[in-house]
């Protein structure tokens, strides 16, 4: 399992559009990815999760991944994070 925190840097937050960007690159991997804010957990690969946590810019959140390609899908969430999530 591998870990990461990520600020969200997109001014909107995770609203549907970023949110269902995310999903889309967590979707390309095999391995278990979540992400904890606060007290909370959501999957990655759910739209409706990753809503429902209602990320705003400025947010932390902590990503983890596991499974057989956990480097590569964290390399490629915290890429596309960084990089606005289509924003």
């Amino acid at each position: 399992m591998v870990s990461q925190k990520v600020v969200i840097t997109n001014p909107t937050g995770l609203h549907l559009r970023p949110a269902g960007n995310l999903c889309k690159v967590a979707m390309n991997y095999k391995s278990h990815i979540t992400f904890s804010y606060g007290d909370n957990i959501a999957n990655a690969k759910s739209v409706l999760s990753v809503l429902g946590a209602c990320i705003k810019c400025g947010d932390e959140l902590v990503f983890k991944c596991e499974g057989p390609d956990e480097e590569e899908a964290m390399e490629a969430l915290i890429s596309a994070i960084e990089s606005g999530l289509g924003e």
